[in-house]
């Protein structure tokens, strides 16, 4: 059954994407320079130790140069942060932080924003350049390059796989960016490789336990199977305990790689049960409020600024899991 409220979120994403295919009728908002400013930060989950500390990077950020951050938590739900931001609008803010969901969902509210005068800064995810485009509905994108993240664990791979070439991918969030971009890279590079199948493929939502039960699902249906890639660490712990509960090793009878740098993670790495992780740094807070105090100075913004990411592997992660968040 639907409910009212889904109904109405989800008309508002069609309506949304059948505007935003006409020609902007509103330019980027200003912000204007001042010391001090109200600044909504619209989190999509906090059930996760990536999410967390993204959230006490904003939060540390936005103290220690003496701005209000007004944060909310999705809790997972696209209409839900649909809701926060329009709630953050109403509020009256100078500027919008957000890390979109999913890349069509929260498309509507970026335009609300923006035709109230708000500009919204992504971090973290990015939204459908078709229906939203950075230097005209949003300032920029701030983040990861995804595809690359998952082209890089690929090429490890390959390099490393030591005759293991059937793999299941255990995805993150259905329609985000991170899975979507995650997923292109990483099976691109693996079809120009060749000689490796990618037997099963399913959103375990980048959450422990649905990476977990995916991952159990998958291991019954393909127990060939001897790659497993997850599109972040939080599956990949999960899968660590499917494949244990199986009576698998994992990093001898299944290699499994991953992308974000988790320290319990890359601590597997140590263990000799992980091969390999490409970082997603989550400290996103110095980095943002810089790219918003050069927006309010008139500075010239890109429409995408890169966070470089880390990459380990058994010969740094010792050295590094220290640094891991």
């Amino acid at each position: 059954m639907t409910s009212r409220r889904d109904f109405v979120f989800h008309s508002a994403v069609l309506a949304g994407a059948v505007l935003i295919g006409k020609p902007a009728l509103a330019a980027l908002p200003p912000l204007a320079k001042k010391a001090s400013y109200k600044v909504g930060f619209a989190q999509s989950e906090s059930n996760n130790p990536w999410r967390l500390a993204e959230t006490k990077s904003m939060q540390d950020e936005a103290t220690r140069r003496g701005h209000k951050l007004v944060f909310t938590d999705a809790g997972g739900s696209s209409a839900k942060q649909a809701s926060d931001v329009n709630s953050m609008i109403a509020q009256g803010v100078d500027a919008i932080f957000l890390p979109p969901r999913e890349d069509k969902a929260l498309v509507p509210v970026i335009i609300s924003a923006r035709d109230a005068g708000i500009p919204v800064f992504l971090i973290d995810r990015d939204v459908n350049h078709n229906m939203a485009k950075p230097g005209r509905d949003y300032v920029t994108f701030i983040g990861s390059d995804f595809v690359e993240e998952g082209h890089r664990v690929a090429q490890w791979l390959i390099k490393n796989a030591n005759g293991k070439t059937r793999i299941i991918e255990i995805e993150g969030t259905v329609g985000s960016s991170p899975a979507n971009d995650r997923k292109k890279g990483f099976d691109e590079a693996i079809r120009a490789a060749g000689g490796f199948t990618i037997v099963a493929s399913q959103s375990g939502d980048f959450s422990r336990d649905k990476g977990r039960q995916v991952a159990e699902t998958l291991i019954q249906a393909h127990p060939d199977a001897n790659v497993i890639y997850t599109h972040a660490d939080e599956m990949a712990l999960g899968a660590l305990a499917a494949l244990e509960a199986a009576g698998k090793k994992p990093g001898k009878d299944v290699l499994v790689v991953s992308v974000d740098g988790e320290r319990d993670a890359v601590q597997q790495i140590i263990e000799g049960k992980i091969g390999a992780i490409c970082g997603c740094s989550p400290f996103f807070g110095p980095k943002a409020f810089s790219v918003l105090a050069d927006y309010a100075a008139g500075k010239t913004i890109p429409p995408f600024i890169k966070n470089e990411d880390q990459f380990y592997d058994a010969s740094n992660a010792k050295m590094m899991v220290a640094s891991a968040f």
